[in-house]
């Protein structure tokens, strides 16, 4: 048995914001856009309860990965439990990203470069270098990166790098 490629979508379950959701992070990503949105109709209201008229689903791509939102009402929610880190090689990104996703999120939610947005999704900002740091051999080097990192919200690419270092 031959198997082709597939293509693996993360399926996001929204109540009834998932267009709203759809166009804030396509607005946020570089080469992203919505790719379709279907509707609910008639056939199964019974069932899913919702506004014949009213979005179903929306399909998004943020920078080349595929996302499929649907609208399924309020049963089920989203927690930390699953979240999407951004690797990102400068504090500009880190300082971009923060905002953006962060703008209307739950401060609750923002400690060690996590945090909560608006629609309850958790983001993970991350400097690409912290698996260098706490990766490292010299274990002291990576525990002091680690325990700065604890103490940070939004991560601070210079803080980590004195960390590691040893500099005060």
């Amino acid at each position: 048995m031959s198997l082709g490629k597939l293509d693996i979508v993360t399926c996001l379950w929204f109540n009834g914001d998932a267009l709203e959701a759809a166009k804030h992070y396509t607005s946020i990503f570089k080469n992203s856009k919505i790719t379709a949105t279907f509707y609910y109709s008639d056939v199964g209201s019974d069932v899913h309860g919702r506004e014949p008229g009213s979005v179903m689903t929306v399909n998004f791509e943020l920078d080349g990965y595929k996302f499929f939102g649907l609208n399924g009402g309020p049963l089920f929610k989203f927690s930390e439990a699953v979240s999407f880190q951004i690797q990102c090689d400068t504090q500009e990104e880190i300082d971009y990203y923060w905002s953006k996703l962060g703008e209307g999120g739950d401060p609750a939610k923002h400690a060690c470069g996590w945090l909560g947005d608006k629609f309850g999704l958790s983001w993970q900002i991350t400097p690409r270098v912290m698996s260098e740091f706490l990766g490292d051999k010299d274990r002291a080097k990576s525990d002091r990166a680690m325990k700065a990192m604890m103490e940070m919200k939004k991560l601070d690419i210079a803080e980590l790098k004195r960390a590691f270092e040893g500099e005060e």
